[in-house]
């Protein structure tokens, strides 16, 4: 494995930040190319656990001859973010200089096919240098992985519409409980950036997508980060690779999705916003069904008042896929993802969240 700091010149002098790409070289030259990131949230850790224990399999596979498809892993894909801290909170989602979600506003191609992308010395926000460099590094890999996680949840993919079920295999090799389909964009997250470039080339060359894999894979919740969680994601991660001829497979069967595995278009999701703003009681966690009407969350409002707590019901029968982190909560804010059996808002296409 070969190991490259890259500089990304901060916005004023004595400003900078270190970008550290690994890059792993197969032995076949038509396996798949595989691009891997984790932390472009950079306060959501669980895919960094991942990569720790991912990286030396993929070192071994290296050096035993196993390794067919070249790879390039960035286990840190934001230091930006990953030195934003007010009065000792992280705060990794949002940049501090413009405001910008850092897993948005990623460059994709115009209306005549040609994507733009800003140079290591443009005289851009640094934010900005840094998406274009990582959407490079993932240029021309029919396979790419975005590590992610939600506030509390369960493991789940947001997997472009065109591609399921054929990704059903890396849903299964993680043990994911539930993937989200979506058929156009809107707020041009990482995902959706290096899928709309997959398939303006797919165009110009006849081809299909066929054998391509793209996904933002949310790896549970914030603080599902321990070992034992990481090196299950791993080991899952490495069995993907290897069905997926990245690898040099063993004997071991390609496992099965969950029998409970839940699958629908995004426009499934119920987002379930708070009615009042006080302290939250969840009734129902991560991986739940629920019925319609069926109390979900209360608002203590007026602690030990009659009338104090407010209620909060399903819209509709489903599957709970996260609920919020903290326990205190604004008037509008989201309480919870719920998947309706039904379809829940038609007009749905991008992020689901800010």
């Amino acid at each position: 494995m070969k190991t490259e700091i890259e500089t990304i010149a901060g916005e004023t002098p004595g400003v900078a930040y270190q970008l550290t790409v690994h890059r792993l070289t197969g032995s076949d030259a038509g396996a798949p190319r595989t691009y891997i990131q984790a932390g472009l949230h950079a306060d959501e850790r669980p895919g960094v656990a991942a990569l720790h224990y991912l990286i030396p399999m993929l070192e071994q596979a290296e050096a035993e001859g196993r390794l067919l498809g070249s790879i390039t892993l960035v286990p840190h894909a934001n230091p930006i973010g990953a030195a934003q801290h007010l009065f000792g909170d992280h705060m990794g989602r949002f940049s501090m200089g413009t405001r910008v979600n850092f897993n948005r506003d990623f460059p994709v191609p115009g209306k005549d096919g040609v994507r733009a992308l800003d140079t290591a010395t443009a005289p851009v926000f640094a934010e900005r240098r840094l998406k274009s460099r990582l959407l490079e590094l993932a240029d021309d890999c029919p396979i790419v992985l975005d590590l992610h996680c939600d506030d509390e949840s369960v493991q789940y993919l947001y997997v472009p519409e065109p591609l399921w079920p054929e990704m059903a295999d890396l849903a299964a090799c993680l043990d994911a409980e539930a993937a989200l389909l979506w058929d156009s964009g809107s707020d041009c997250a990482f995902e959706e950036a290096v899928f709309e470039q997959m398939t303006a080339r797919a165009r110009e060359s006849g081809g299909n997508l066929s054998g391509h894999c793209v996904t933002t894979v949310e790896l549970r919740g914030q603080n599902d980060v321990d070992a034992g969680l990481a090196r299950k994601d791993a080991e899952g991660l490495y069995r993907f690779l290897q069905g997926r001829g990245v690898v040099a497979a063993d004997d071991s069967a390609t496992p099965d999705l969950r029998a409970d595995f839940v699958a629908r278009q995004i426009r499934h999701v119920e987002m379930v916003e708070a009615p009042a703003g006080g302290t939250i009681l969840f009734h129902v966690a991560p991986g739940e069904r629920v019925q319609a009407g069926q109390m979900v969350a209360e608002i203590i409002v007026d602690p030990g008042c009659s009338g104090g707590a407010v209620a909060v019901t399903a819209p509709q029968a489903g599957y709970v896929l996260t609920r919020r982190i903290r326990r205190f909560v604004r008037m509008g804010d989201n309480l919870l993802k719920i998947i309706g059996d039904n379809q829940a808002v038609a007009s749905r296409t991008g992020a689901l969240e800010d």
